[in-house]
This record gives structure tokens, C-alpha cells and sequence, in this order.
């Protein structure tokens, strides 16, 4: 009798597990914010620094994240950028190779730009501001992306699939991030400044 008791009391033990994690898993996938997919053809990472007086664009051909984003549930909400800076583009190869080298990024010791927030807040109507931290080559620091988010809406070409708009305008100082060594470590030819435009097209499955 006490091995059937015994028996009995484990298999509802099983089963009580077994459902109380079940219930657990739900609950992590209701307490996440909308995931979104980045529409790469109308998005884009770009950024401007002084060249003496002069400012030089650029931007970032190649990234990757993962967004989640509801503003009625910023707690669940989270942003994971991912830019291999192999993929810099300032419209001059020469210069370009230059920020590759170990002058500059060293893209062959450090591949990766990456922001991971810690928190998104609300800042005031439709703005927000994610707050996190920010890796260039071997030097992670606090940073705060500021962003606007444009709108939402269904896509007028694509059934079920809803489209939002977010941009982001920011700003860092090279020298923070060591990006700029020896000779090019001074701001007087390349500026320390960089401001930098975030504009994303997101879709998600409604």
C-alpha cells in the first residue's frame, strides 16, 4: 500500500510540474513585447562625422536585430543590434579600408558594433528612449538611444501583416569607444563627434 501511495503522490508531482511549467513558458511569451522583422529595403543605419570643417556621410550596409516592441508593454519590450563593421560604407574605398584597419575599428580582432538594451521608456508622446549598452571594438559602455516611433498601421499590400515606422537620431564621441589610435586618436583632421540616423520600416504578423 505505502509503494502505491508512494506511486500515486509521484506521478501527480510529474504532472503538477509538468503543467506549472507549461504555464510558466506561456507566461514568458505573453510578458514579450510584439516581435518585429526590419523591412531591410526601406531601413537604414547612417551616420555623419566631421572631416576637418566638413561633414562626411556614411552608413552601415550590413546589420542585423531583434525588436521587440509594444508601447503599451515596454517591460516585455527589447532591442538587440548587431552591425559587422566589415560593412561600413563611406563611398570611398580607400577610406573605408582605412576604418577597417587597426587605426580605427581593427575589424580583424573586433567584427561587431552591438547595442543591447536593458530598458525601453517612454519619454513623452509617441518617444521613447532605450537605455542599454554599447560595444565598439574591446569597450562596452552605457548608452542611451532616443527614438521616435512614427506610426502604425496595416499594410495596405500584404494581408495581415502590420507595418510601423521608428527613427532614431543619436550621438557619440569616437574617442569614448577607442576607435581612432596613435596619430588618428586627435579630432583635429577626424572629428570625435558622430551623430548618427536610425530609420526603420518594421513589419509583424497580426
Amino acid at each position: 500500500m505505502n509503494m502505491i501511495k508512494i506511486f500515486v503522490i509521484t506521478l501527480f508531482l510529474i504532472s503538477f510540474s509538468s503543467v506549472s511549467s507549461a504555464f510558466s513558458s506561456e507566461n514568458q511569451h505573453e510578458d514579450t513585447a510584439t516581435a518585429w522583422i526590419i523591412d531591410r529595403s526601406h531601413s537604414a543605419i547612417n551616420f555623419t562625422i566631421n572631416h576637418f570643417f566638413t561633414p562626411v556621410n556614411g552608413n552601415f550596409d550590413d546589420y542585423a536585430a531583434e525588436v521587440f516592441f509594444d508601447p503599451d508593454n515596454l517591460p516585455g519590450s527589447s532591442i538587440d543590434v548587431t552591425i559587422p563593421v566589415e560593412s561600413i560604407n563611406t563611398r570611398n574605398q580607400r577610406r573605408d579600408n582605412h576604418l577597417r584597419s587597426e587605426d580605427f575599428f581593427h575589424v580583424a580582432r573586433w567584427a561587431n558594433i552591438r547595442f543591447v538594451s536593458n530598458t525601453i521608456e517612454q519619454t513623452g508622446n509617441n518617444q521613447f528612449i532605450a537605455k542599454g549598452e554599447l560595444t565598439i571594438r574591446d569597450i562596452t559602455r552605457e548608452f542611451e538611444l532616443p527614438f521616435e516611433l512614427l506610426g502604425v498601421m496595416d499594410h495596405p499590400m500584404r494581408e495581415n501583416v502590420t507595418v510601423a515606422g521608428i527613427v532614431s537620431n543619436a550621438q557619440l564621441l569616437r574617442t569614448d569607444f577607442g576607435v581612432g589610435v596613435g596619430d588618428w586618436a586627435a579630432t583635429a583632421v577626424v572629428g570625435d563627434r558622430v551623430n548618427i540616423q536610425i530609420n526603420l520600416e518594421l513589419t509583424t504578423n497580426r
